[in-house]
């Protein structure tokens, strides 16, 4: 064996075999100078097969071990960068260093012998086998020249029987190089034997699989043909299967669409008509058609225009909510003297459980439209309001034209419930889509992308609700009218449970109203010690368990009526669940009575404030928000610079530590309402002059001691009433919304209304010796006059 240095061409993809000629394009710069080099010398160089085909510049890892040296026939420029070459192998050869990478590959090549063999019984058996195998290779194959398969039955020896049917079928390279790799003759031509039995079993799958699909395709052709053979022949007799098409149109001709839309279900018809049978286009042309002729064209109901009956309807089914069915009677009213008034979109805005759905079905009621209900929670897909086109698979109408075709009139009400819950994602905002169909000056031409034909929207009511605003875009709540639901009232609740909970559950339990007798105060302790809310869906389960506990007396026992009463109520439903707020009812030093507003109503919110020995640090605790942090800084810096006129030390707020406190700590608070209280508070312990127990107070302060107002005034004046408090300081400018308060809760409760902090002092603090003590619940002659209402 001897060894050379020669020039090196990587390929690609491509296998070498001794004896075999070779076809190859070369783009590769490291492969162009490596054919340039060998044409200088003797035209011969290594040719070797990379590994991995993406590699751009091999080393010599990337390199199988075995290729052939060749010799160049031909090379052909074929583009600016590249050459076709033509090269003829002539002998194994290993790779034994690749001593050179750049500008080309170069490298010390031995050249290597087939190891010597014998004609034998088993070489002639393996021959033969192989003959066979190529026949049923080319059979199946049938791409292979007939001169090749003639030379390759010429050929003898085994291993260039083997070399020649590796270089010239289609296979792998690393299949080919399994060939190449092998010394041995008859090993060689075993291994070929081994690839030529795989790539058999392929080809047989590959045509069984080809047999499959022309078959398949084949009957699905004649299954057309004959369909259009069929549909000529009817033709031809007249009955050419157009009664659909007759349906469709006297459908179309029937409805009362406006002329553009006539028009455009028309076109759609005459495209259906050159559709052929079975085709995908006429399934989506069809569906179009049956969605679009089930819009009610021209269908509406006739509205009730009877105020007086409406409000009989209203009254049965809803118990207080004032505001709202005056709302709605005004609607009616305008109804019953223009009956062609565009629809309204009203927003119910409240609590969980105050009933803003339960009203909307009922304004359906008592104007006797038909009525759709859709929740828009959790919706993020634009196409869920407006629809997708109807070339999508599935397609099909928006939220908004589906309900007006379950409703069957163009004038129904629509409820869209729990409208601040919409979300928004990559695949639309469904807000935004909302726009239009909310606004009653667009609404006469809303269109849907499913539909493609403007829907006349201004003829439907749209009530939506939703527990806040504040998640409302602003320009879709510039649209609606926004009516706000409190909370319930104490005697609200007790009232609703007297007239609708109570009658609900006994008929779902299969009670009689003479078998449960609950008392007036039963109900009140339920409301009280059981529930904490603003609605009243907590109670009605309450009131369910209540009943439940009866039905299991009246089957086990030999009762024949339960009355339950406050007392028995623990028995029944456990112990108490919620309990008064902590308040103080006596006068302390820095304890003060302030008033929240929850979610679930309003609270007592005492403050406490201790003043000790110190250097002038603020310390404020119970989970406190950023706003009323900011409220106890303004109430110090409000009490310092009113130092002389309230007898405190020209130095306190260097020598005073003040740490301000509010109780049940885990639970967070926000908002500047308690301002006042806090001034107070402060005020109380640097003095030591004790605060009022019966006195509670809300409002805003500023630097300069005035007081701003608040919100929330109606829940937190019902929670005063509710936890014994008779006194309460309010803000003057929010005198004018006792308007909307409550008249059990005005009777009850005695109002002060203050303008700065001095007549907060005057009416919260005890006075101090010497001073003319002003009446208990009353406030002193600097204060303005109580309101008592």
């Amino acid at each position: 064996m001897t060894t050379q240095n020669m020039p090196v061409l990587a390929l690609r993809g491509l296998t070498a075999f001794p004896g075999q000629t070779l076809s190859f394009d070369a783009e590769r710069e490291i492969s162009i100078l490596a054919l340039e080099n060998a044409m200088e010398g003797d035209r011969e160089l290594l040719l070797v097969t990379q590994r991995e085909i993406g590699v751009q510049d091999p080393q010599e890892e990337d390199l199988y071990e075995i290729g052939t040296v060749c010799r160049i026939f031909q090379i052909v420029k074929t583009s600016d960068t590249g050459v076709r070459v033509i090269a003829g192998g002539l002998h194994r050869a290993a790779l034994r260093r690749l001593w050179q990478t750049k500008p080309f590959l170069q490298a010390n090549v031995e050249l290597l012998e087939d190891q010597s063999w014998r004609a034998s019984d088993r070489t002639e058996a393996l021959t033969r086998r192989t003959y066979a195998l190529f026949g049923q290779y080319q059979e199946l194959v049938g791409n292979l020249s007939d001169q090749l398969v003639a030379s390759v039955l010429d050929i003898r020896d085994p291993g260039l029987l083997a070399d020649t049917i590796a270089a010239n079928i289609n296979l792998r390279h690393q299949d080919r190089q399994r060939v190449l790799q092998e010394l041995h003759p008859a090993r060689r031509l075993l291994v070929m034997n081994e690839i030529l039995v795989h790539e058999v079993d392929i080809a047989v799958l590959e045509s069984d699989i080809d047999q499959k699909v022309r078959q398949r395709v084949g009957q699905v052709q004649r299954d057309m043909v004959l369909r259009e053979q069929l549909h000529v022949l009817q033709h031809e007799l007249g009955e050419d299967g157009d009664d659909e098409l007759y349906e469709y149109e006297e459908k179309i001709n029937r409805c009362r669409a406006g002329d553009e839309v006539r028009e455009k279900l028309m076109k759609e018809l005459h495209r259906l008509s050159k559709q052929p049978f079975g085709s995908a286009e006429g399934a989506v042309i069809r569906n179009y058609l049956d969605v679009c002729l089930d819009v009610p064209w021209g269908v509406e109901t006739h509205d009730r225009a009877d105020v007086e009956q409406a409000r009989k309807i209203l009254d049965k089914d809803h118990y207080g909510l004032d505001k709202v069915k005056e709302r709605i009677l005004e609607f009616i009213a305008v109804r019953q003297l223009n009956p062609q008034a565009k629809g309204k979109i009203l927003c119910l805005v409240g609590p969980p459980g105050v009933g803003k759905t339960s009203i909307a079905l009922s304004v359906a009621k008592a104007m006797h439209r038909k009525l759709s209900r859709l929740s828009l929670g959790g919706i993020r897909d634009e196409a869920d309001i407006r629809g997708h086109r109807k070339t999508y698979i599935g397609a099909m109408p928006g939220r908004i034209i589906d309900a007006v075709i379950r409703s069957g009139s163009m004038n129904p009400l629509l409820v869209l419930d729990e409208i601040d819950k919409l979300a928004s994602d990559m695949r639309g905002d469904p807000a935004s889509a909302l726009l239009e169909v909310l606004d009653s000056e667009q609404n006469h031409a809303f269109r849907d992308h499913f539909l493609e034909v403007p829907v006349d929207l201004s003829r439907v009511m749209f009530i939506t609700t939703a527990n806040t605003l504040d998640t409302i875009p602003r320009p879709l709540l510039d649209r609606m009218e926004v009516i706000e639901l409190t909370s319930y009232t104490d005697e609200e609740k007790l009232q609703i449970a007297k007239r609708h909970l109570l009658p609900k559950q006994l008929k779902e339990h299969g009670l009689k109203k003479t078998q449960l007798r609950i008392t007036d105060d039963a109900i009140r302790r339920v409301i009280a010690a059981y529930t904490k809310e603003s609605g009243v869906r907590v109670l009605e389960r309450q009131l369910g368990k209540l009943c439940r506990k009866a039905a299991m007396q009246l089957v086990e026992g030999d009762v024949k009526r339960v009355d339950i009463t406050e007392n028995n109520l623990k028995d029944l439903l456990g112990t108490q669940q919620y309990s008064e707020s902590i308040h103080s009812d006596r006068d302390q030093v820095g304890v003060v009575n302030g008033l929240a507003w929850t979610q679930v109503g309003g609270e007592i919110l005492e403050v406490e404030a201790q003043a000790l020995d110190g250097s002038g640090k603020l310390e404020l605790t119970g989970n406190l928000g950023s706003v009323m942090q900011e409220s106890a800084k303004a109430a110090l810096t409000c009490l310092r610079s009113r130092w002389e006129e309230l007898g405190l030390p020209r130095d306190f707020y260097k020598t005073k530590d003040v740490h301000v406190h509010f109780p049940e700590g885990a639970v967070p608070k926000d908002g500047p309402s308690a301002g006042i209280a806090i001034t107070t508070a402060m005020l109380s312990a640097l003095t030591g002059r004790p605060v009022r127990g019966s006195v509670a107070m809300t409002g805003e302060v500023t630097l300069r001691g005035r007081v701003l107002p608040i919100g929330g005034l109606k829940e937190k004046t019902m929670a005063a009433l509710r936890n014994g408090v008779h006194t309460v300081l309010i803000p003057r400018e929010n005198v004018k919304d006792l308007d909307e308060i409550d008249q059990t809760v005005r009777a009850g409760l005695h109002f002060i209304p203050v303008d700065t902090v001095d007549q907060v002092f005057a009416a919260a603090l005890v006075p101090s010796r010497g001073e003319h003590a002003a009446p208990r619940g009353r406030v002193s002659a600097e204060s303005p006059a109580a309101l008592s209402v």
